[in-house]
């Protein structure tokens, strides 16, 4: 899943070539993936990008006084192509699901598209971006100057869940997934099972130092990258996430795996949970 540093790329990148280009054609090839129907998709067109931004996982292109806003959801990505056919693509089981033609003799523009059979990918065309509920409910962004160890210490107060899950909540914190809070906590060593309301001030402090440069030093290797490098760019600076089995690059424990019905963390014994394995939930279930 794209996440803070990715989206932060393709904001810089989409600033540099969709910028002062105009919309020529929308080609909305899955219908499901629009969210909003009021402006139509096709208000779009003949409109000038003025602006990209970011809001948490959701990326904002500017045209005016409309907003294009994207969740690429888990499997979904933004592929930049510099001469698009001008003819619309045919709808069908193949990955894309929303084209835009800019205009100009060269065509350029770019595919949404997204893998596998969940289709979450989410395209909406508003007015606000305060009109797509998951913009609405967004937490602070966790690089910016404003969320404070102050401020990131009172939005744990009080909080029972487990930290990996306070991290991932859209609502508390804006933009962190299930890679980036992995390698948050590796970085802070703790236990992805650690109750939020339980950290010390000392832990906080680690945790919420973990937190800003772990994301900040993923958004400088990503800055001025071409979109199609930047997943082979998020999995090579990964350190536990996505790598059971591996040597930790720290303490050089084997990096071990906790699995979910829908998803699965990463993490070190030695470095996080004082040399003790986690228990696995799924497998003990399987085993009785």
């Amino acid at each position: 899943m794209p996440e803070l540093p990715e989206v932060e790329a393709l904001t810089a990148f989409l600033s540099d070539h969709a910028v002062g280009r105009t919309v020529a054609r929308v080609f909305p090839v899955a219908v499901s993936v629009l969210k909003t129907y009021d402006p139509p998709i096709g208000a779009l067109e003949g409109r000038e990008f003025t602006a990209v931004g970011r809001h948490g996982k959701f990326l904002d292109l500017s045209a005016g006084d409309l907003h294009l806003v994207v969740h690429l959801a888990r499997a979904g990505w933004l592929q930049w192509k510099e001469n698009l056919s001008a003819v619309p693509p045919r709808p069908g089981k193949g990955p894309l699901a929303l084209r835009v033609r800019l205009a100009g003799p060269e065509g350029a523009g770019f595919d949404l598209t997204e893998a596998g059979t969940q289709k979450r990918l989410a395209v909406y065309l508003v007015r606000d971006p305060a009109d797509v509920p998951g913009i609405a409910r967004l937490g602070p962004d966790p690089i910016a100057d404003g969320l404070t160890l102050e401020a990131f210490a009172g939005l744990l107060d009080g909080e029972r869940r487990q930290i990996k899950g306070v991290l991932r909540d859209q609502s508390v914190i804006a933009g962190i997934g299930n890679a980036y809070s992995d390698e948050i906590l590796h970085a802070a060593k703790m236990s992805p099972f650690k109750l939020a309301s339980s950290l010390t001030d000392e832990e906080t402090t680690r945790l919420y130092d973990a937190m800003v440069s772990t994301l900040r030093e993923a958004v400088e290797r990503s800055r001025g990258l071409a979109a199609g490098k930047l997943k082979a760019e998020k999995k090579s600076g990964l350190r536990v996430h996505g790598r059971k089995g591996e040597p930790c690059p720290v303490c050089g424990d084997t990096v071990r795996e906790v699995s979910f019905s829908d998803s699965a963390l990463q993490y070190c014994p030695t470095c996080q949970t004082g040399g003790k394995p986690l228990a696995d939930r799924r497998l003990s279930r399987l085993l009785k």
